[in-house]
């Protein structure tokens, strides 16, 4: 059989599985994976939209002590580590906490999944503590307890459902890869239609409905999981630890494999740190420091500033069919980058794109703004570094990853986020103290520093990982 041909589950992979046909090519579970996906992007996206906006524009300026739950405490603890933390540190270092805790709760989803009660159920208690965190939203005296929420949810459910993408594939089948840059679009197609709801929602009507939107989307994803999991594969057997039962060691490729894995996971890291300024600096900058009218012929409008977080999903759907293309044809001429060298790509795309960042800083007198088309210009590369790095380090996990850590070993890679994301927040506490082009050039020269580190990984990682 040629290397081009796809080698499909049967019964001797799976025990018990049932064809259901297939959708473009694709096993028709892809498809309900897909909506599930898409619609908890959604519902993440919304909230997030709103998220930094939120506090620095209203919960923590109404004396958060005495309304919100919890508050002072975090706020105490914070400040023993980081000293006084004003309105806008504190925004970001809340934000930093919150969508890098989303990221380090897998690891626990992973372990509960394949350990105790397999992926389907742990996804399916996922998606609904979601759901009911999103609606406590709505209530600002919960605002903590609700992220606290969302976090355990999210934990559940992001490493099993991305897990089951790879179970629908057969090892060798090269499909997989395209599986999950198609998976990248759903969450990508439900991230983009979530600021344009939730974000209008929230500044227009009020923060609540915007909060109370996203719960909503959340919903709808869970009822889409449950119809389709019918079409899913048979879930191998739990392992459970028995004192009985002597451990079969892991083999010498396996340790390979693992040893990989945790040696890229630190300037991934450093990927996300800069990356996910976009949702937490970047919102500031649109809000703040960009001139959002837009004219065609006698009709001028401003864009909200939420919808300028609708330009980085919009983008990962319009451009991977274009990266994928690429991929291919550069594999029919044999010069297809590696994995590793598409990661350090990823890495210097996020470079590029704050370093025009620093130009659209320069170009600004005091007290002036510059044109929104300058951050149209970020979201355009930092997506392309985007397409090179995330969705390829999902695929990855699900390759060389031992099959029975395989959901624990997917929550520790998306635990780079978790990394990342916390250390966003400490970097984006900067903000309202430097000079906003020294900040811009701060955060390229970080994720400069990852690409070169994953670039001297690439000839030594790149037959362990089986390239």
């Amino acid at each position: 059989m040629s290397p081009s041909t796809p080698l499909p589950l049967t019964a001797d992979d799976v025990p018990g599985l049932v064809d259901h046909g297939t959708v473009f090519g694709h096993p028709k579970a892809l498809t309900f994976l897909f909506g599930t996906e898409m619609w908890e992007r959604f519902s993440y996206y919304g909230m997030r939209a709103l998220l930094t906006l939120y506090m620095v524009k209203y919960l923590f300026l109404n004396n958060p002590a005495e309304t919100v739950f919890g508050y002072s405490t975090l706020k105490a603890m914070l400040e023993s580590v980081f000293g006084p933390l004003g309105v806008q540190p504190m925004a970001s270092q809340v934000y930093g906490l919150y969508t890098g805790l989303v990221f380090l709760t897998p690891i626990l989803g992973g372990l509960v999944a394949d350990r105790l009660i397999g992926r389907s159920r742990t996804v399916v208690i996922g998606a609904a503590l979601m759901a009911v965190g999103h609606f406590m939203m709505a209530f600002e005296g919960m605002f903590l307890p609700a992220l606290l929420v969302l976090i355990i949810g999210n934990g559940a459910f992001k490493p099993n459902i991305s897990t089951q993408v790879g179970g629908l594939y057969a090892p060798g089948d090269h499909r997989r890869d395209r599986a999950y840059s198609i998976f990248y679009v759903g969450i990508n197609l439900g991230a983009f239609f979530s600021p344009l709801v939730c974000g209008t929602l929230g500044e227009t009507v009020g923060w609540h409905f915007g909060f109370g939107a996203a719960g909503v989307g959340m919903l709808v994803g869970l009822f889409i999981y449950l119809y389709g999991k019918r079409y899913l594969p048979p879930e191998p057997p739990i392992v459970r630890k028995s004192a009985n039962r002597e451990k079969t060691p892991f083999t010498r490729q396996e340790w390979k494999a693992v040893i990989a894995l945790l040696i890229l996971w630190f300037p991934n890291v450093l990927f996300w740190a800069t990356y996910e300024q976009q949702g937490n600096t970047i919102a500031l900058w649109a809000d703040d420091f960009t001139d959002r009218s837009i004219s065609l012929l006698s009709w001028t409008a401003e864009i909200p500033t939420t919808w300028f977080q609708a330009f980085n999903p919009f983008m990962i759907f319009a451009f991977t069919p274009f990266v994928v293309t690429l991929w291919a044809w550069q594999a029919k001429r044999g010069s297809e980058p590696s994995t590793v060298t598409k990661m350090a790509f990823g890495c210097f795309g996020v470079a590029l794109a704050n370093l025009l960042m620093v130009m659209a800083a320069h170009g600004i007198e005091a007290g002036g703004k510059s044109n929104w088309l300058w951050l149209f210009g970020y979201f355009a590369i930092l997506t392309t570094g985007e397409l090179y790095l995330s969705p390829i380090g999902l695929s990855l996990v699900s390759k060389v990853a031992p099959g029975r850590i395989l959901s624990m070993m997917m929550g520790v890679w998306l635990a780079t986020s978790f990394a990342g994301n916390f250390l966003s927040g400490w970097l984006g506490s900067f903000w309202s103290s430097m000079d906003k082009a020294a900040f811009f050039l701060m955060i390229a020269a970080i994720a400069a520093g990852a690409g070169v580190v994953i670039w001297l990984f690439n000839k030594p990682l790149t037959p362990i990982l089986g390239e």
